[in-house]
């Protein structure tokens, strides 16, 4: 039985492999990084893309939304997780506050972030409202990422966490916007909980590869956040969430064993532990 064989470089991942890797059929793996430890080991494990999310300000900061974290703190991240990356594209999340409203401001965030980090793309959310802002960071020659569906930095014009675009209105809006990114020059674009069935419909409809989180398997790949997935954030399970660890239980024992084993003496031993 004869096997396909992909024309996909197994080296660095760039924007070209992940349009390549979706007209092969081929799944796109990304989850977030926000430092060279965890950045290290997910690049080393084949995940395609990293994603330097401004869940840090959630899972890191402790904040209870993505608002409040800086520009310079995403510059300070991005910068620790491409020194671990050897092959995966690292994105860069565009904090609430540097893009939105003016394009000029979009370009200067976008080529401090370029610039001063050394990552690869950056990524931004929305649709109509920010395709001056995409085009005018493309024609720099930046890399752009889209965002659509669930945009947490809208939260408060939102309200809500739950399903984007299930009403038919909605959905055709974001459709029309899919459209509008990928015309601006997008060369991909994240779906955040959407409608399973919609989700597929503007996969189809782009030519640009679709990354899901909670927006079931018909997109041309998958994100989740590192820190979810591992199970060291045990208080926070949406439906799309698989835990592939329970991380949080497993820290906790050893830190515990530590502490004991500090306070009884038995750590450090002296002839094996010792100088």
């Amino acid at each position: 039985m004869s096997t396909q064989v992909s024309s996909i470089s197994p080296k660095r991942v760039t924007t070209h492999t992940l349009l390549a890797m979706k007209a092969e059929g081929q799944k796109i793996s990304m989850l977030t990084a926000y430092d060279f430890s965890f950045a290290k080991i997910l690049d080393e494990a084949g995940i395609d893309v990293l994603l330097v999310g401004d869940s840090a300000s959630n899972v890191v900061a402790g904040h209870e939304t993505t608002l409040p974290i800086t520009l310079d703190q995403m510059i300070y991240h991005a910068s620790a997780v491409v020194r671990a990356a050897r092959r995966a594209l690292v994105i860069v999340d565009m904090p609430f506050g540097t893009y939105q409203g003016d394009s000029k401001t979009a370009l200067q965030s976008a080529i401090r972030i370029m610039k001063e980090s050394g990552a690869h793309a950056v990524k931004l959310e929305g649709g109509e409202f920010v395709v001056e802002s995409v085009k005018r960071i493309i024609s720099a020659g930046i890399p752009v990422m889209g965002h659509l569906g669930l945009i947490p930095q809208s939260i408060y014009k939102f309200g809500t966490y739950t399903v984007r675009a299930k009403a038919e209105a909605e959905a055709g809006q974001l459709i029309k916007d899919a459209k509008l990114l990928e015309d601006a020059g997008c060369f991909g674009l994240v779906l955040e909980k959407i409608p399973a069935e919609l989700a597929g419909k503007v996969t189809n409809i782009l030519k640009i590869p679709t990354i899901g989180i909670g927006a079931g398997p018909l997109c041309s790949g998958q994100v989740l956040v590192t820190h979810d997935m591992l199970g060291i954030t045990k208080d926070f399970s949406p439906r799309f969430l698989r835990r592939y660890a329970n991380l949080y239980e497993t820290m906790s024992d050893a830190f515990k064993r530590y502490a004991a084993d500090v306070k009884s003496g038995s750590f450090p031993d002296y002839e094996k532990e010792s100088y």
